[in-house]
């Protein structure tokens, strides 16, 4: 399941976001998504894992303050599965 991570601290990389979600399950995949030019965080990004864990991370980190801010997260609405 591909999971939507929104207001996501500018200094936190791909791997604080993996380690962040593997605390629910396998996490295959964790990225945040930057600006071209500068490669500086948009603020967002995508963690794919199981059906059961990302039903926990969900559940869990909606709300979940990282660094004094609250991250966004549900089940991403983007791209349908292949």
């Amino acid at each position: 399941m591909d999971i939507y991570v929104g207001n996501i601290p500018w200094k936190v990389n791909d791997n604080d976001l993996k380690e962040l979600f593997s605390q629910y399950g396998d996490v295959e995949s964790a990225k945040i998504i930057k600006y071209r030019d500068s490669n500086r965080s948009k603020g967002f990004g995508f963690v794919e894992m199981d059906d059961d864990g990302a039903e926990k991370a969900i559940e869990a980190l909606e709300g979940f303050e990282m660094e004094g801010r609250p991250l966004k997260v549900n089940q991403s609405k983007g791209k349908s599965p292949e």
